[in-house]
């Protein structure tokens, strides 16, 4: 049965980050942390080189997690922490980590300015292929980054939790991709920015008299489709402040248009059978590349 919340480890900058966020992430859940570090061998012409002899490489994998369990439970003294290490393809263990997890957390280079994350291949196949949820942490993400500034503009992880911002398809409403949004929000005692993006009409493009009363009747549909896809998750959740965003344009720019101030970015995979492709859609992908804050990829049918 899932029960922790997961993340990779590999010492990097990203990877430390993403286990300062699960930690965090880990006591808003009531879960352990547990701590991930995949060591995969060198190539045997390079794996006699005395710098990467298997003794030399395991304690310094052991050194490394646990120098980061030890500091993690000082920062974080309610949060049991646990850490498991593996010798073996860092994209296929990590994956099953996941699998086997409530949450798994990976860490990825932040790529600077107004630009969200470098996506590496090991975090690229992880998010394509894992069963449950896979959050991704940019370099550099501290819990301040998460709130509201405080009432002189300092920032500062004791004032409310800004939004989460859910990207959502009303035409294919998926449960699971509702559910961890909502719950993920209510757990921070932040509102729920449900964001929608719809395509124009395709008479605007040549200005046919009556494009302004189609558009606007478009517009209402879209903005009570969306209503209703929300109706029973605001009954249970009644406690999470839920902003409805139904806006014309593309789902992708939409979406990262809205997230520039959220605290967590959650949008869904539609898992694919096929072993071709990266399995994780354009909407993700561009969220990935453009939203600073943290992104949450959940797998749904």
């Amino acid at each position: 049965m899932p029960g922790t919340v997961t993340v990779g480890l590999d010492g990097s900058p990203e990877s430390r980050a993403a286990a300062e966020w699960a930690a965090r992430e880990a006591a808003l859940r009531g879960l352990p942390l547990k701590i991930v570090h995949v060591w995969e061998p060198a190539p045997e012409p390079v794996a006699p080189a005395p710098l990467l002899g298997g003794e030399t490489q395991q304690q310094w994998t052991e050194e490394v997690s646990r120098e980061a369990a030890e500091g993690l439970r000082l920062r974080h003294p309610g949060v049991e922490v646990i850490t498991d290490r593996f010798t073996a393809n860092p994209a296929h263990a990590l994956t099953e980590a996941a699998d086997a997890a409530e949450l798994m957390v990976l860490g990825s280079r932040g790529l600077g300015g107004l630009a969200g994350f470098m996506v590496g291949s090991v975090s690229l196949a992880v998010l394509a292929h894992a069963e449950r949820p896979v959050v991704l942490v940019r370099a550099g993400e501290q819990a301040a980054d998460e709130h509201k500034p405080d009432p002189v503009g300092v920032p500062s992880a004791a004032t409310p939790f800004r939004p989460v911002v859910l990207g959502l398809d009303i035409a294919t409403p998926d449960e699971r991709l509702l559910g961890f949004a909502f719950d993920a929000a209510a757990r921070r005692g932040a509102s729920l920015r449900v964001v929608h993006g719809w395509s124009e009409p395709p008479t605007s493009f040549y200005r046919f008299y009556g494009d302004a009363e189609l558009y606007d009747e478009l517009a209402r549909g879209q903005a009570k489709a969306l209503t209703e896809v929300l109706r029973s998750w605001r009954q249970k959740f009644t406690d999470v402040e839920v902003i409805e965003a139904s806006r014309c344009g593309g789902a992708a720019q939409v979406l990262v248009d809205a997230s520039r101030e959220a605290c967590l970015v959650v949008v869904g995979r539609r898992v694919r059978t096929s072993p071709l492709g990266a399995h994780i859609g354009h909407v993700a992908h561009a969220v990935l590349h453009h939203v600073v804050a943290p992104v949450a990829v959940v797998p749904h049918d």
